[in-house]
Parts: C-alpha cells; structure tokens; sequence
C-alpha cells in the first residue's frame, strides 16, 4: 500500500492530487521553486522540499533533483500531474529505478506513445517530411508535452522556418525537449478526446468522450463530456480505437487519446496523452468517480471491476487564466485578492487569497466545472457561477468565458477549433455598468468619513471623484442634502464601505464594493482605478513608444535591430517569454528606431520602456 506520494509537480494539479491523498490517509510532499515557496501546494502538503531557483528548467524539469527530494523525504511512490516531466520516460525510469512507486503508464509506452511523432508512427499515420505550397496550410507541433506549447498554425511557406525556431523554443522552455513535427492543419475540426483508464491485469476503460474544441493558441479553454453532437457510431468508434491504442503499447492508468473531427464526420488521429489531462473533473462528474483515486489504487496493482460505472449527466469546465484576450491573450500578473465562486460547482486551484501571480508558470487560476442532467442546464449553470465570481486581482478571461458559453455556435453545439478566430472581438468585448462609479465613489466616501460613515445632515458643495473604467475615465457627481445622497438622478437606498443600493428607474439594484490600496476598486464584476483629481500633464510618452505588456524576459531580439534602423508597421522586433509563452512585439508604426532599451536576456516589468519607433 501507498504511505506517502510526492507530487512531481505544483500548482493547481499539485492540490487536486493532495486532496485524494488526504481523503485515503495518504501522507504528501510537495517540491517547490523558489517562487513558490509560499504558494499554497507547498503549504497544503505534509512536507515540501525546494528545488533552487525559479524557472521550469532550474526546478520542475530536473528530475534527479525530484527523485532526491522524495527519497529524502520518505516517499514511497511519485504522482508526475500533468506537462512538466509527466511524460518523460526517462524520470520514470529515474523513479522506479530509486525503488519508488510511479503513478503513471510504463515508461516504454511513455516512449511509445508520448512523442507525437512515433505515437503517430505505430497508428501507421505518416508526418509531413517536407512541405510545399499543396500542403498548406500545416500545424507544427511539440513532439513531447502539450498544453498549446511549441504549437503554431502555418499558412504561408515563407513563415514555416520562423515558426519552426518559436516552436523549437518554446517547447525547449516548457518540456525541456525542442524535437517538433509538422502535419496537415485540418479547418473547421473539432477537438474530441477519450479517457481510458487501465489496469495491471489487462483490463482498459473508455471513460466517454470529451469536447475541447474551443481554445485560445492550440491550448483548451473550455471542455465538456460528453462531446455534443456525435453520432452513437462515431462514439463507439472513437471509444474502440482508444482502447486499441491503449492497448497496443500495454498502457496501464490513465491516459487521453485525442482526435480531430473534420467536417465530414471523420476521426483523424492526433496523439494519445500518456497523463491526467487538466480537464478530467468533467469525466469524473459525469462517472461519478476520482480518477486519482483510480490512478494510486492501479499503481498499487489493484484490479478495475470489468466494466466502467455508467455515465449520468453532462459537466463542463471552463479555464480561468490570469490572462488579456483583448490584448492577445497578454497574461497577466499580480496579487489575488480575492478568489471566490457560488455553490454549486468545483472549483479547482492552486491559489487562494492575497497569492502573487507570478511570470515563471502558465496562467491558469483555476478550473470551474458545472454538472447537470442536461447540456443546456449546465451550460446555465457554470455561465451563472462565472458570472457572479468574485475575481479581485488580475485582469481576466472570465467575461471571454461567460460570453462563450452563452454564444449560439456553442449553445447549439456547432462550435469547431475556429471559434476564438472568428469570434474574438465579440467576445472580449464587455459593456460596463454605468453605475460602477457612482457606486465606487459613494462607498469610498463613506470609509473616509470621519465619523465612521454617518452622512452629514447639512447640504454641501458638489463632490467629484474620477475612476478609469474599460480603458475610459469616467467623472461621478454627487451632493450631500439634507435629505441624503443625489446624483445623477439617482436615488441612494444604502451606503457603506463595502455595500451601496441605487435605486434606478424604480429598481432597487445591489453593488458589493471592495477596494485595494489607494486605488484598486471591484464592484460587482467590474475594476475600476480611481483617479486623482487633476491629471498629472507630465505623465506623457512619447508617439510610438513601445510597453512591455507583461514581466518577463527578453528572449531574442530580431536580426541587425539597432537603434537608428528603419522599421516597418507590424515587423516584429522583441520576443518576450513569460508565463512559458513566447510573445512577440511588434513595431508600432513604420519609423526609425530611436530608443532601445531591451536586450537580450533582460528582465522587463509591465510596462516598462522597451523601444520608441518614431514614425515617419
């Protein structure tokens, strides 16, 4: 039996792994950068040891230092999560080999099936060795890993070499493997996967469907099970190759075989994921089961029955990221002040109040999933818990969320690959509520009173307070009378600090108030940044100036750029890596460069001055 599992791994998997440990009596260990030091794995679990330094390749990709760290902290078996090294045959081999318990597949069908390219090579499926113009347009792929990273979308040939270098690159950083491949891109498909679960004994499941058609970068955002709209056929035939694959390479625990559906109704082979996906909690609610619990019970030689429990239901999970859509999906950095949603779903995460988001790791927050009998109710459902989450800190893709969910193409179930691409601008796009600033500045009034709120009963001058809203600066008028609060034509049920009612045209309307600093306002679901009075008129930059969009490191830097060179609108000429994605800045304007203040393998914050191109 298992006594005590280090999870080779952090963040949100790290915890969701925790906890069925905990549930079973199972001591933990966890291992931590130096950035995650207080992150809240490293306080859930039983024991932590540090792996020094802050990157992925200083920390989470060293497996030797992984397998010290358990052995010295007593641990007798090893959960790898998920990307990182969790489909590394070689650290599985490190930790059997340490005589340690693995809770994963066998290393020879990590081998066999974890690299895209030979996964597809025993499928009998061919890669494109070389592409000409017929072949356009094709994906280039990380062959080890997933999660988006090391992916791009090739539509013109002159664009392949340079695609190939950010692909090499960002696998490289992520996976700590730069091998890539390069296939046929097929428009229009959906993403559809099975989870099959396997045991020493010869038994395979196939855990049903999963749709994960929509995603931002080749990286899913929202998932569901069971995949809507497929045929009984086609569902049984994509069960049956699963258990085929699962079954050609002795695979034993869980594992994902993914598919792309074409238009036509056809099943192309992509890859089979030889790991826990993010996106299991679907599976489990509509099974009813923990596939942790499932993963550990395999690994300590545990029989499955001979038939899996039967499905009830649809769930769906959505991905909430520290992320921008609006901005290219610019991630996002800073402090989590508050992270809460309503009952009724899982919420699965790595953070907790007043965490810092750092630049080193992916994005994501959290995962919230939604059960119900029917698609449409738990579409509604998690719609619903999105919508009245409470969110305070970075900016993120929660509206992008909410407003998918309730969009028709995927309420009816028509969605493909190709949805953010051609929907993008409506859905990042939020209307604020107009009454968030009123709301701001009279529950900021009210904290400042000196008298502990109460409203004065003399009249006074008008007040006037200033708050930046959606990229807008909005001004609040209001005046105390003696017979309360006025403004704008507003009726002022209640105030306080953190709670004010406006009753609006006749309807009473509720507005939680928080507020951070000197500065930080949430109300509802909106972020509000309150001004100063009088703007500051030297706080100007110059026409063309060029902002880091987030913290990170300079990665390279484009060919013979030196200040005084002519540039062109849209040439790129910085690459950013945070949060393990490469982001590209682009020139501005066509112009000449006057300024250049980053080099490579510098450091930049938000918003620091990277370059000016001024126009010509």
């Amino acid at each position: 039996m298992i006594s005590t599992v280090l999870v080779a791994n952090r963040g949100e998997i790290a915890c969701r792994v925790f906890r069925t440990c905990r549930e079973l009596g199972i001591r933990t260990v966890a291992v931590h950068s130096d950035a995650d030091e207080h992150a809240l794995h490293t306080r859930l679990a039983d024991a932590a040891v540090r792996l020094p330094g802050s990157t992925p390749q200083e920390t989470y990709l060293r497996g030797e230092l992984i397998v010290k760290a358990a052995v010295a902290a007593g641990a007798d078996a090893v959960h790898p999560g998920y990307g990182f090294l969790s489909e590394n045959a070689d650290f599985a081999r490190a930790v059997l080999a340490a005589s340690l318990i693995w809770i994963g597949p066998p290393p020879e069908a990590i081998e066999a099936m974890a690299s895209k390219t030979r996964a597809k090579e025993l499928m009998g499926i061919p890669s494109l060795d070389h592409v000409t113009e017929n072949d356009l347009p094709v994906l280039v792929k990380a062959a080890a890993g997933g999660g988006g990273r090391g992916m791009r979308v090739v539509r013109q040939l002159a664009d392949l070499d340079a695609e190939l270098t950010a692909a090499r690159a960002e696998a490289t950083s992520a996976f700590g493997d730069g091998e890539v491949f390069v296939e046929p891109y097929v428009e229009g498909g959906r993403h559809v996967e099975v989870q099959i679960l396997a045991d020493t004994h010869g038994t395979v499941w196939s855990l049903g469907t999963r749709d994960c058609s929509l995603q931002r970068r080749h990286q899913k955002v929202i998932e569901e099970s069971p995949a809507p709209g497929l045929t009984d056929q086609l569902a049984q035939e994509l069960g049956e190759l699963a258990i085929r694959a699962a079954r050609a390479v002795a695979y034993e625990g869980a594992g994902t075989v993914e598919f792309l559906i074409s238009p036509d109704n056809k099943a192309h082979f992509l890859e089979m994921n030889t790991r826990l996906q993010v996106e299991h909690p679907v599976t489990e609610a509509v099974f009813g089961i923990d596939l942790v619990a499932l993963q550990l019970r395999v690994a300590e030689g545990e029989p499955l029955d001979s038939d899996p429990p039967r499905p009830q239901g649809h769930a769906i999970e959505a991905r909430l990221y520290a992320e921008d859509p609006a901005t290219d999906w610019t991630p996002q950095t800073g402090t989590l002040h508050r992270l809460a949603v309503p009952n009724g779903v899982r919420l699965d995460t790595g953070y907790t109040d007043g965490d810092e988001i750092g630049v080193h790791y992916d994005p994501m927050l959290a995962k919230v999933i939604a059960h119900a009998p029917t698609r449409a109710e738990a579409l509604r459902k998690l719609a619903g818990a999105l919508d009245q989450a409470t969110i305070h800190g970075p900016i993120t893709n929660r509206a992008l969320l909410v407003n998918s969910l309730r969009h028709k193409e995927f309420t009816t179930a028509h969605m493909d690959t190709g949805f953010y691409d051609r929907h993008l601008p409506d859905l990042t796009h939020q209307t604020p509520d107009p009454h968030a600033p009123l709301a701001a500045a009279l529950a900021d009034t009210h904290a400042r009173s000196r008298f502990g709120g109460a409203w004065r009963n003399v009249p006074s001058q008008p007040q006037l307070k200033r708050y930046a809203m959606a990229g807008e600066e909005h001004e609040v008028h209001y005046r105390h009378t003696r017979t309360g609060l006025t403004a704008d034509g507003v009726r002022v049920v209640h105030a306080d600090a953190g709670r004010v009612v406006l009753e609006v045209d006749g309807v009473q309307r509720k507005f939680e108030v928080a507020t951070y600093g000197d500065d930080q306002v949430y109300v509802n679901a909106t972020t509000l940044t309150a001004l100063p009075r009088f703007p500051d008129p030297t706080a100007q930059l110059a026409p063309g100036s060029l902002l880091a969009p987030m913290p990170g490191t300079v990665v390279r830097v484009a060919e013979g750029l030196t200040v005084g060179a002519q540039v062109t609108a849209g040439a790129p000429l910085l690459w950013l890596e945070a949060m393990k994605m490469e982001h590209k800045i682009t020139a501005p304007v066509t112009g000449r460069l006057t300024v250049l203040h980053a080099g490579l393998g510098h450091q930049v914050q938000v918003g620091a001055l990277l370059a000016v191109v001024e126009p010509t």
